[in-house]
């Protein structure tokens, strides 16, 4: 598993895991904003630009970070995040390891599965992929994922590297997972966020993370879309972990 890492290695430890299609990149902002006072480790998915692995299962990556963390650091971290998902890979984290972090913020998961959309993603994608290449295209699909336009360059490297099973196999398996009863028993603070534009879904999904969790709280954003929050609000994510740590300590 390749890791960008951010800051002194003798600090509490962050967890940041990219969303689908995306890469260290989407928390660059936020890791550049904490690396004085923690040390910020953003693994790369399977899968994606840059990875060491394919892409095989949101478990498979799961046990795949879980282990890591035993290995590096007795087993537990201070805080873990995650969008879309890096989101369902992270609360798949904490279903099977329920100390794992002490906190984690869950942001714009999707934990219900829609049967539809996963039956789609083989032939739709399959059918397109090989626009990806081009850059106009890419333009298309960069404006609808909302995200600030400083970072097309990185969109349009990444999206092309990432071979087209890779690519149908997170979409089907973001479009596929569904939250595991076990995730009950976890012992960490659960933050969940999604933005007011959000769809359906996305919205239900955080309701059932709520109630699925004991003491898990639910923030909507108004006016954002889908992983507007950590990628074009650095300094407000920053905030929200400030808040959730400052809190912590007093």
């Amino acid at each position: 598993m390749k890791i960008i890492e951010y800051g002194n290695n003798k600090k509490d430890i962050i967890i940041l895991l990219h969303g689908g299609g995306l890469s260290w990149w989407n928390y660059r902002e936020v890791a550049e904003r904490l690396k004085d006072r923690y040390h910020v480790i953003i693994p790369v998915l399977d899968g994606h630009a840059g990875s060491d692995r394919s892409f095989k299962t949101i478990e498979d990556n799961a046990v795949e970070i879980i282990r890591y963390i035993e290995e590096n650091f007795g087993g537990s971290v201070l805080l873990m995040g995650g969008l879309s998902l890096g989101g369902q890979i992270l609360l798949e984290i904490l279903s099977r390891r329920s100390d794992i972090c002490r906190f984690a913020i869950i942001e714009s998961a999707m934990v219900i599965p829609s049967k539809i959309t996963h039956a789609l993603i083989k032939p739709a994608f399959g059918a397109s992929y090989g626009l990806i290449k081009y850059r106009w295209f890419s333009r298309l699909q960069f404006k609808s994922l909302h995200m600030k336009k400083e970072l097309f360059e990185d969109y349009y490297r990444d999206t092309c590297a990432i071979n087209k099973e890779d690519m149908i196999s997170f979409l089907q398996a973001n479009t596929g997972y569904e939250l595991k009863e076990s995730i009950k028993d976890c012992h960490a603070k659960i933050h969940i966020y999604i933005g007011g534009k959000e769809n359906k879904g996305i919205k239900d999904s955080a309701v059932r993370i709520q109630e699925s969790v004991p003491g898990a709280d639910m923030t909507v954003l108004p006016g954002l879309y889908h992983g507007e929050f950590s990628i074009n609000h650095p300094d407000e994510y920053v905030q929200k972990i400030d808040d959730i740590l400052g809190r912590h300590a007093k």
